[in-house]
């Protein structure tokens, strides 16, 4: 009963949205629109995005490898894996099943796997908020149309965005550097909880903890930090090509704005982002570039469907050959979301966390590597 009310509650939401974003425009002048657009523009847009999911995928080798050699065929299959089922399943379930998936072909720990994912959405926050800050601090008078005050609001918001991406950085930095303060913590825990759960959750730290591992090699998180700026980028690429395949002129930088905004509607629990997506795109590009609401909704359309569709079907694909279907996707995210904390069932032969997970992090609270 409660999925089918969540159920009910995300497809209202998805509703909502969509008629919100489309409320001002006209169906026949949103087909005009998409139909004068600059298909050129539309495949080379195509391209630049699918190739943002190769430089993940690359990236994710760099924050894993402290942890395991992982091979870059699976690193790419299993990331295009995850963000198909963040489109066709609800909770972002794909951040759950791309690291399980990875660790039980490279027989890595899932829950060092997990924590990387973590890392990997700091540091995608933190290079998108930098972008923007770039942007804004260097913004020229006639780029941006619109209300001043407005424009002075998402300025200030976005550069306080960024000192904190920043600040959490170097708080990961700070406890995965002393890992001893991890295993304090969870030490602690023993006080509050029944033994056998303190020591799950104890070694669920642990191996959190050997996630974060990269954090301790600055060589590593500076590969993964630069590898972020390119795969943004492009992302911010794909972006500006298709706005222009509309004929809604901007400069490149512009762009940052647009994929800031965007990545706040993502954040909306919809199926693929429908629905928040478009309603972001929309009031960006008619907010501070005055486009009329037939030609950013005609835009949205096909920027959301270059940004989903493709790695959608390509992810469809890639579950067929793992004999994965929706169906058992979304039973192996619900499975590892809420096992045991370990995670280590999930890593295919990895070491299970049984009552010797405690003396584990007493050594690393003595400072053993």
């Amino acid at each position: 009963m409660r999925l089918r009310v969540r159920t009910v509650l995300i497809l209202l939401l998805t509703l909502g949205l969509l008629a919100f974003s489309f409320r001002g425009t006209n169906v026949a002048g949103v087909w005009a629109e998409a139909r004068g657009a600059d298909r050129g523009l539309l495949g080379i847009a195509v391209i630049v995005t699918a190739l943002t999911y190769a430089v993940r995928a690359w990236r994710w080798q760099s924050l894993l490898a402290p942890i395991g050699t992982t091979r870059f065929v699976n690193a790419f299959s299993t990331t295009v894996i995850g963000f198909a089922a963040n489109s066709l399943l609800p909770a972002r379930a794909g951040e759950v099943i791309r690291p399980y998936l990875l660790a039980r072909r490279e027989h890595l720990n899932a829950s060092s796997a997990f924590a990387t994912i973590v890392l990997e959405r700091l540091l995608d926050l933190a290079t998108v908020l930098l972008l923007f800050a770039g942007f804004v601090l260097t913004l020229g008078p006639g780029v941006i149309s619109g209300d001043p005050a407005q424009l002075a609001r998402v300025k200030g918001g976005g550069l306080v965005a960024a000192a904190a991406a920043l600040g959490a950085i170097g708080v990961l930095f700070a406890l995965a550097g002393h890992p001893e303060r991890l295993g304090r913590a969870a030490l602690r825990i023993e006080r509050v909880l029944p033994a056998r759960l303190a020591t799950m959750v104890a070694g669920f730290v642990e191996t959190f903890a050997q996630g974060l591992a990269v954090m301790r090699d600055p060589a590593r998180l500076f590969a993964a930090l630069a590898l972020s700026f390119p795969m943004w980028m492009s992302i911010a690429a794909g972006i500006w090509l298709t706005s222009r395949a509309f004929h809604i002129i901007f400069p490149y930088p512009a762009s940052f704005l647009v994929m800031t905004i965007l990545v706040v509607g993502v954040a909306a629990p919809t199926p693929g982002a429908i629905g928040a997506f478009h309603a972001a795109y929309i009031f960006a590009v008619t907010t501070f570039f005055g486009v009329s609401p037939d030609r950013a909704g005609a835009a949205a359309l096909l920027l959301h469907a270059i940004s989903f569709v493709p790695v959608t079907i390509l992810g469809v694909i890639f579950m067929a050959r793992e004999g994965l279907t929706l169906s058992s996707a979304r039973k192996l995210a619900g499975e590892n979301g809420t096992r045991a904390p370990d995670g280590s069932e999930a890593a295919g032969g990895a070491p299970s966390v049984t009552e010797d997970a405690a003396p584990r992090v007493v050594r690393l609270e003595k400072g053993a590597p």
